[in-house]
């Protein structure tokens, strides 16, 4: 196995791993409060964004130019085809949203509701593992130094760190559905077993089409972009903690930010 790839695979359990840890939260004697959880989804949000932002987007176009490309050209293209690629999936992929109001989506289905979120989650984890293994896959091809092995680990560690309160916000809700708390962690972490074969997956395609890196690098953060617009910020300010969550999606993006310099 080459560098690259292991790099992006070992960025891809990283990630899976912390969702774990956040799921665990499940054997605690009380679940957390729901203010607590907003702002943890609202700095998950902020996480995402920054990277999206300083780790995928802002590189790509570095590369971009010194590609002798028009450099916004695959920013655009590449972001809106990573949120159309994902407003696809999440038209025909059957799965329901965490609020708990929230209608089934996507075709219809005879499945549970627990599997059905279980699902949901699935799909917006999956942009999160291609953006990791897309980060680390280019780290050595890009003749820019653009990217960096720093900034690679800085977007695993983002990604990382927003993934805890997902796998609090993904098991909970299991439980109150009346899972025991031992299959309500184990289905909360599984949603994020598809992170490390993203992250393959993001870094094979970076090493066969290398011409494409900005394309994909944007991509992943416009596919990373819907999950946040179309289901974290909705879910943290649905119960009326709107400003503990901005509060969140500031901290978050600006915690990104710092590392993503600082290791970059």
């Amino acid at each position: 196995m080459t560098p690259p790839l292991l790099y992006a695979l070992l960025g891809g359990l990283f990630t899976w791993g912390l969702t774990a840890v956040g799921a665990a939260s499940i054997f605690l004697a009380r679940e957390p409060s729901r203010k607590l959880l907003d702002a943890l989804l609202g700095f998950a949000a902020g996480v995402m964004l920054a990277a999206s932002v300083f780790s995928l987007l802002l590189p790509g176009m570095e590369m971009a130019q010194a590609q002798g490309m028009v450099p916004w050209v695959p920013a655009v293209v590449g972001f809106l085809l990573g949120g159309g690629l994902l407003r696809l999936l999440d038209r025909f992929l059957p799965h329901v949203h965490l609020d708990p109001g929230a209608q089934e989506e996507g075709l219809h289905t005879q499945w549970r509701r627990t599997t059905l979120l279980i699902l949901a989650i699935t799909l917006h984890n999956f942009p999160e593992g291609l953006a990791v293994g897309v980060a680390f896959g280019a780290v050595g091809l890009d003749p820019t130094g653009a990217a960096t092995l720093g900034g690679a680990i800085a977007l695993a560690v983002g990604i990382g760190l927003q993934n805890l309160p997902e796998g609090l916000a993904v098991a909970w809700p299991l439980r109150r559905a009346g899972l025991p708390p031992g299959r309500a962690w184990f289905y909360g972490q599984l949603s994020a077993i598809v992170e490390p074969i993203g992250a393959v997956l993001g870094a094979v395609l970076v090493a066969q089409m290398l011409a494409l890196l900005p394309y994909l690098m944007a991509l992943a953060a416009g596919a990373m972009v819907f999950v946040i617009v179309e289901e974290v910020i909705p879910e943290s300010q649905a119960e009326g903690n709107g400003d503990l969550s901005t509060f969140g999606v500031m901290t978050g993006f600006a915690l990104m930010m710092a590392l993503d310099v600082a290791l970059g």
